[in-house]
């Protein structure tokens, strides 16, 4: 059944065009790129088109680069798209639209025509009514690809750009770690408000404290952690209400920086390609370091002992430690993560709370054998109430529905042959005007009507596959957990999202089917 093909019957009154705008931060020095000229180009274009009952819809994306998809105005175009309440969109040329080949690409040839989306660049004369069922040529490939390799060509000038400035210590990156901030120059200087806190932490680890020692002592001394620090200063940019505490990371990370002693740190990670927000870690041969570059507020012997002692829980060649419940326990008090103890009874263990005993979940703990006993006699249970209820899916009841939705669609293809062989009449003067104008009024009112009834018997043919699918599924898993005798990796997997451990040893699971935690009443 192909219930897709309803979409060019949505707007029975009118043909919605949406015109796509985008300007990155490079386009504002090209005039013939602003806003303004992009609008007038399209609406002009839209108009000549001559379509009878129009209605366009601007969409803008101010500052934008086109390498990738994540943009709020293309994305709410692409919505509007994939619930057929477009019916054209029109760029200026393919750049506009996105400058990755491979996007651009799917949307215009895959995405647009399931839609019975018609798209119009107009600089490159592409009109997809022209090639039905072709992808335009290879001039049209060739675009995409200069447009994709410009991009990487920009990015990779601007990257060089930045980097012989690292290298001369003339970037200014804005974001500086705690301890320091902007001068009036927009220069690297200490704040003086945190730097006596930093020295502070040094001090304390080259007299042997632990990071644990030293984040307890940091919060009897009540002093606030950088997020804390950032929120007092107008930085709103974390939650507080889980940035109480000094954590053991911070602290490390902060005994390892060489900004400390005045080192000039940069390029520490790297995008994973053109376009992308997604980074990855460079290999330290790679960092940009430039000595003396700014004032320190560690002195380099200080900064050496401590390296020396080897503050650190870093274990370089220790195998990374696999458990059935990995990243998936956490507290259910402070919400944070629950540490793994690997030892001779391993356990988990509460963190986050341990300078501070009047937190409900200070060192709050559960062996992991317990904890796996918990949650597969809850599984277990689980598992028996849904094999005990009547799980048949009801195949038919989805049957009915689709049929209904078929005869739905076909009476709409049957309207609209109505109103064609109306108009057919008026051209051949078989009607009057007038006669004409009350019977299309009186098709329309019908249409919309079973226009209606059709969106609603699609969300219900919609509901009811989705509903079958998670029973079938949650079934399936029961069946498999029925003959198990304790909690395996493969049902973690399937059924766990989160679990969260509150005192007295209180457990929720956050489950990943939701049709597998059912009400045995």
């Amino acid at each position: 059944m192909n219930l897709n093909r309803s979409a060019r019957w949505v707007f029975v009154d009118r043909y919605v065009i949406a015109i796509y705008i985008r300007l990155s931060i490079d386009d504002t020095k090209v005039e013939s790129m602003s806003i303004d000229s992009q609008r007038k180009i399209l609406v002009r274009y839209a108009e000549n088109l001559g379509i009878h009952n129009m209605e366009i819809l601007e969409f803008v994306d101010n500052g934008y680069t086109g390498t990738n998809f994540e943009r709020p105005a293309i994305q709410e175009l692409l919505k509007q798209v994939k619930t057929f309440k477009i019916n054209c969109v029109i760029v200026k040329d393919f750049s506009r639209f996105g400058r990755n080949s491979l996007e651009v690409g799917y949307f215009t040839q895959q995405v647009f025509p399931i839609f019975n989306i018609r798209f119009i660049s107009i600089n490159d004369n592409f009109d997809s009514c022209n090639y039905k069922g072709d992808t335009g040529g290879l001039g049209i490939t060739l675009k995409y690809l200069v447009n994709e390799y410009y991009s990487r060509d920009l990015s990779k000038k601007s990257k060089t750009a930045k980097y012989m400035k690292m290298r001369n210590g003339e970037y200014k990156s804005g974001i500086y770690c705690y301890g320091y901030k902007r001068d009036h120059n927009g220069d690297m200087a200490i704040d003086e408000a945190v730097a006596d806190n930093v020295r502070l932490i040094f001090k304390l680890a080259s007299q042997g404290k632990s990071s644990y020692e030293i984040s307890k002592e940091l919060f009897d001394r009540k002093i606030l952690t950088p997020a804390q620090y950032k929120t007092q200063n107008g930085k709103n940019t974390n939650d507080i209400s889980r940035c109480k505490y000094w954590v053991t990371s911070t602290i490390l990370r902060m005994l390892d920086n060489e900004q400390y002693i005045g080192t000039f740190v940069m390029c520490k990670q790297t995008v994973r390609e053109v376009g992308s927000t997604l980074m990855m870690k460079r290999d330290e041969s790679e960092w940009i370091k430039i000595p003396n570059h700014h004032p320190a507020i560690i002195n380099k012997e200080l900064f050496d002992k401590v390296q020396k002692i080897k503050l650190t829980f870093k274990q370089p060649y220790k195998k990374s430690r696999n458990y059935i419940l990995k990243g998936k326990v956490f507290c259910g008090c402070c919400y944070h993560a629950m540490d793994y103890l690997n030892k001779n009874t391993p356990e988990y263990i509460c963190y986050y709370t341990k300078c501070d005993e009047t937190e409900p979940c200070y060192k709050m703990n559960i062996e992991e054998k317990e904890l796996h006993e918990i949650i597969f006699k809850i599984v277990s249970q689980q598992s028996q109430i849904i094999l005990n209820v009547d799980n048949v899916l009801d195949l038919n009841k989805l049957q009915i529905q689709t049929e209904h939705t078929i005869e739905l669609e076909n009476q709409i293809d049957s309207y609209q042959k109505k109103k064609q062989q109306l108009y057919e009449q008026l051209l051949m003067n078989e009607i009057a005007i007038n006669e004409y104008r009350a019977e299309k009024k009186n098709w329309d009112k019908k249409l919309r009507v079973v226009q209606e009834h059709y969106n609603k018997s699609y969300k219900q043919v919609e509901n009811i596959s989705s509903d079958s699918k998670a029973k079938s599924q949650a079934l399936h898993i029961a069946k498999d957990a029925s003959k198990e005798n304790t909690l395996t990796q493969t049902l973690a997997d399937a059924l766990i999202e989160r679990v969260y451990i509150s005192p007295n040893k209180n457990i929720e699971i956050v489950w990943k089917i939701r049709d597998f935690c059912l009400d045995s009443s």
